[in-house]
């Protein structure tokens, strides 16, 4: 795992951008796998500004995203096609986006077709990934067992407690997500994990100690031959 540490949230946006941007430069036709949450708004906020100064092109490029709450409805403000529509599609000239179908009637055919589709486009070549507190990623959250490809999976307690605040209504928030599995993110050419804020650092000194923690799920991306961790020194301490 190659670790860039960056002096603060920004510096860690425009690090991140510069990676998206050389893979762009190397193969304009890249498929790309994208995350969700409050850590990478701000490095869409940089590629939409690249894009729009002329600096990438992505009309060649194809996105697939992580995950997706279930069940829910596209238009919902808190969908993650939704998150994914403001904070970027909107912005950026993609020449497809994929996001799991949060209204499908059958998960588990629309799990299998969404991984099918991205061995289709040939394999994501940058897979942008986040952490939370608890070291899920996607929502691969803590557990005993873990799913290999996409799935529907159950969101923990912890994970509920800390999205419940963009629910107005507790009853409107799913309590079960579309979500790829560990092999489907593994089979990602190049993984980008970014880690910010001092509520991460003890999860992020748990990446650092070397060793697979069962009950972090992140940690088994030290398993990995080509992981880039870009964190921010609030979250670096320790």
């Amino acid at each position: 795992m190659k670790k860039i540490v960056c002096e603060n949230y920004s510096e860690l946006c425009i690090a991140a951008a510069d990676l998206f941007e050389a893979q762009l430069a190397k193969k304009p036709t890249s498929v790309f796998g994208l995350a969700t949450g409050s850590t990478p708004i701000g490095l869409y906020e940089e590629l939409s500004k690249r894009v729009n100064d002329g600096k990438m092109d992505f009309s060649n490029a194809k996105a697939f995203n992580l995950d997706e709450y279930y069940p829910i409805n596209p238009t919902h403000p808190q969908s993650y096609k939704y998150f994914m529509d403001e904070n970027l599609f909107n912005k950026v000239n993609f020449a497809s986006t994929n996001i799991p179908n949060g209204e499908t009637t059958n998960p588990s055919a629309e799990c299998a077709e969404y991984d099918s589709a991205i061995k289709t486009a040939g394999g994501i070549d940058l897979q942008l990934l986040g952490i939370g507190v608890n070291g899920h990623i996607g929502f691969n959250e803590p557990d005993t067992t873990y799913s290999i490809n996409t799935n529907l999976t159950k969101l923990t307690e912890s994970t509920l407690e800390a999205n419940s605040r963009f629910f107005d209504d507790p009853n409107e928030q799913p309590r079960t997500a579309l979500t790829m599995g560990f092999g489907s993110i593994f089979a990602a050419k190049h993984i980008l994990l970014l880690i910010s804020g001092g509520n991460k650092a003890e999860v992020a000194r748990k990446l650092f100690e070397g060793k697979i923690h069962t009950d972090v799920p992140a940690s088994f991306l030290l398993l990995h031959p080509n992981v880039t961790l870009i964190i921010d020194k609030d979250a670096n301490e320790n």
